[in-house]
């Protein structure tokens, strides 16, 4: 099964899939349908000039499936991510893709072992996937070397970690434990960058995942862009319903958006059920959890001039598999048009039982910024 969604702009199309195989049947067969499925979706939507940009699937079994997308193969014609967040619904693997249909002209494209530079009209789009540090001892240590890797990486593109990133997605193996040193290794990375509650954080979701790598406790993504102007960043607090992050001593922006002359994308970051005061609402209780966490996310769209009309793809974390059956009735009662992967990865604070994140876009015209 394949659900998308279509972004149409002056310079170029985006499309978000996700891309669901046939359960039952084994990791590389269900891996090999993900590809076809791409594959044919190329064809019969006859695209000019595609691009697939990113794919990350979410594995039942990283250590083993691993073996099926070898390192070497990974972030040679896109950006690759694996992670073990077991699909919720019992396939081994699941894929979001993101690819673009340029009108005019091919962009550039170039790959290194640990990214991917998509070049347009001026941008450079950077996805960095798989960034980890397993020889460093604790979760503090591993995050400290990713963020200098990280930035170091950026350095060499003529970028900053404070001017240019946009968002993150960290994976914290066996959350509950090490999830506090990775916060604390942020914090004070951030601090060093120029990074503070008084200038601006950075877009990102702090989940459990997994890398195949044993000794890897943190893993990170990331996406940068390169030829941006400061004017074109802006951020989202939300605050009639939630608190800034900072209140509870993290460093992430609520949302991140990015203007270009065409259009507006938006980034919401990793949101749960939380208040403005930064405390966790309804405890326990998966029902209203999610409505509270949906309704944090309506605010955040609201203030970017959005609505969930305009999300072009959403991935829910369930802490319990055993709320599965109630978010998938929920989600097709109240989003069923928009391409969604439920996972089961536990959130930063155990007592929140769900958390969501999404991309969205809307047309703007901005004639003081070039088209995406």
């Amino acid at each position: 099964m394949v659900s998308f969604s279509i972004f149409e702009g002056t310079a170029a199309d985006e499309y978000h899939l996700m891309i669901t195989p046939s359960a039952g049947t084994s990791a590389d067969v269900q891996y090999r349908q993900i590809g076809q499925a791409v594959e044919e979706f190329l064809v019969s939507r006859r695209l000019v000039c595609p691009t697939v940009i990113y794919h990350r699937y979410f594995s039942s079994d990283v250590a083993n499936h691993a073996a099926i997308l070898p390192l070497q193969e990974r972030n040679l014609e896109n950006a690759i991510s694996l992670v073990q967040q077991p699909p919720a619904l019992g396939n081994k693997i699941l894929a979001w893709v993101y690819l673009a249909s340029f009108h005019q002209s091919t962009p550039q494209t170039r790959s290194d072992s640990r990214s991917f530079t998509v070049s347009h009209n001026g941008y450079d789009h950077i996805y960095t996937s798989g960034m980890v540090a397993p020889q460093q001892k604790g979760s503090l240590e591993q995050t400290n070397a990713i963020f200098g890797e990280y930035a170091s990486l950026l350095m060499r593109e003529g970028l900053s970690l404070a001017g240019h990133c946009i968002r993150t997605w960290i994976f914290v193996r066996d959350i509950d434990n090490n999830y506090g040193g990775m916060v604390k290794a942020r914090n004070a990375f951030f601090q060093k960058e120029g990074l503070t509650s008084a200038t601006r954080f950075i877009a990102s979701t702090g989940i459990e995942g997994k890398t195949e790598q044993p000794g890897a406790l943190v893993a990170m993504d990331a996406y940068a862009i390169g030829g941006i102007a400061p004017a074109q960043i802006s951020h989202l607090k939300g605050l009639s319903h939630l608190s800034p992050t900072h209140v509870y001593g993290v460093a992430f922006e609520r949302g991140t958006t990015v203007d270009y002359g065409d259009r507006r994308h938006i980034f919401i970051s990793g949101t749960a059920s939380i208040d403005h005061r930064g405390h966790i609402l309804h405890q326990g209780d998966i029902t209203r959890q999610t409505g509270r966490t949906f309704t944090n996310i309506r605010v955040l769209l609201e203030e970017a001039g959005a609505s969930f009309r305009d999300v072009s793809s959403m991935i829910v974390y369930l802490r319990d598999l055993a709320d599965t059956s109630f978010i998938i009735a929920y989600l097709q009662e109240h989003f069923p048009g928009i391409p969604v992967v439920v996972a089961i990865a536990p959130v930063c604070r155990h007592g929140w039982l769900v958390e969501v994140e999404c991309t969205a876009a809307v047309a703007v015209q901005n004639p003081q910024f070039r088209d995406f």
